[in-house]
């Protein structure tokens, strides 16, 4: 399945879409499957995969191929995102200990959140979320946070677009979707009620840097006994001191 976002006419542009069309989760990709997924010609796939194997960014076995350790040490130079992490750690483990529930920190790329971290709570909830995976914006609380506190031109840009519905619960009205919006900004956290995923349900506030919000924090837990509103105090408290810090001293972020 083609990323479109992604030219396909260069080399680069071609190993970028093998490297790409691994999900979360893959484990090995047989070479079919690849060429499935890319809709490039099985030479070109072939020949790539091998040098993406001789620069480590991708290994093989004899059940396929898998995105290799070489990938990971090039994405943990990423300083924007691994700055970030590095300063809210320690924010997010209080959280988690106040709480005892999974705590995320994400981060927005193009109309997408990625998820930069992700606390396991004592009963974990199982949610689509991973780190380094990534999620639409208006299903999801931290997305939703985003598109509030964020530039003016993506929330016009998301809202003229389909929305895609991801359970009966998925808001994927305009309308509906700017209020819920206005409301984030007027008090400040976001709320996914099984928008996502059925069976979860979140809550989330931005960390506010001195251009807008830079990323957001949530909390997550199971429907049937997670009750988000009792933890908004925690999660905004946690929000203000992580942007405080953000502003002091997250590099890229100046001071207003």
């Amino acid at each position: 399945m083609r990323d479109v976002t992604v030219g396909t006419k260069t080399v680069l542009g071609k190993a970028t879409l093998i490297l790409r069309s691994f999900a979360i989760g893959d484990q090995a990709l047989p070479l079919a499957e690849l060429v499935r997924r890319t809709e490039l010609h099985k030479a070109t796939v072939y020949r790539l995969c091998q040098e993406l194997v001789a620069l480590r960014l991708l290994s093989r076995d004899g059940s396929g191929y898998r995105v290799s350790g070489g990938l990971f040490e090039l994405g943990m130079r990423a300083s924007a995102e691994r700055g970030l992490l590095e300063l809210a750690i320690p924010f997010l483990q209080d959280l988690y200990e106040r709480t005892h529930e999974t705590v995320h920190l994400g981060v927005l790329d193009g109309a997408e959140v990625v998820y930069v971290s992700k606390i396991n709570g004592h009963r974990q909830v199982r949610s689509p979320s991973r780190v380094g995976g990534r999620m639409p914006l208006h299903c999801t609380a931290i997305g939703k946070v985003l598109l509030a506190f964020g530039d003016p031109s993506l929330r016009q840009s998301v809202l003229s677009k389909p929305l895609e519905r991801r359970t009966p619960h998925t808001i994927v009205a305009p309308g509906s979707l700017s209020k819920a919006v206005a409301a984030i900004r007027r008090t400040g956290v976001a709320f996914e009620r099984e928008e996502s995923a059925l069976g979860i349900t979140c809550v989330a506030a931005p960390l506010v840097g001195a251009d807008g919000a830079v990323a957001a924090i949530s909390l997550t837990g199971p429907t049937g006994r997670f009750r988000p509103e009792r933890h908004v105090g925690a999660l905004r408290a946690t929000a203000v001191a992580l942007s405080n810090a953000v502003r002091r001293g997250f590099p890229g972020h100046r001071d207003g």
